[in-house]
């Protein structure tokens, strides 16, 4: 069996359990979530101590990039996870998780 080969059983083996494209990386998300919510905390921190406001929007854009950074992660993961499955599947479950996905990609945007 292929390395792709055995990625796809596995692949298809979660699916089946529910796991979520994220699931393989899930460790790395929270760190990653946990690093966000302290930048976040900072900026509480930052308005507190009456920190220049452009110093305080300096932190806003590096928390609001490390968000569209996981988001885009997270995208990937449900493009590579659950829309292939759902390739792999046809019918109109590709065309449901590709106007999901669509709609998750709008909603970024707009941000």
């Amino acid at each position: 069996m292929t390395t792709t080969e055995a990625a796809g059983t596995t692949e298809a083996a979660d699916h089946a359990h529910g796991v979520h494209g994220y699931h393989h990386q899930k460790a790395e998300h929270l760190k990653r979530l946990r690093r966000i919510e302290g930048q976040i905390r900072g900026l509480q921190r930052l308005v507190d101590e009456d920190v220049y406001c452009i110093d305080i929007l300096t932190q806003v854009s590096a928390s609001t990039k490390a968000l569209q950074s996981f988001a885009l992660q997270l995208l990937e993961e449900h493009l590579r996870h659950c829309v292939a499955d759902a390739a792999v599947k046809g019918g109109t479950e590709i065309d449901a998780k590709v106007e999901e996905a669509t709609k998750a990609i709008a909603r970024l945007l707009r941000t």
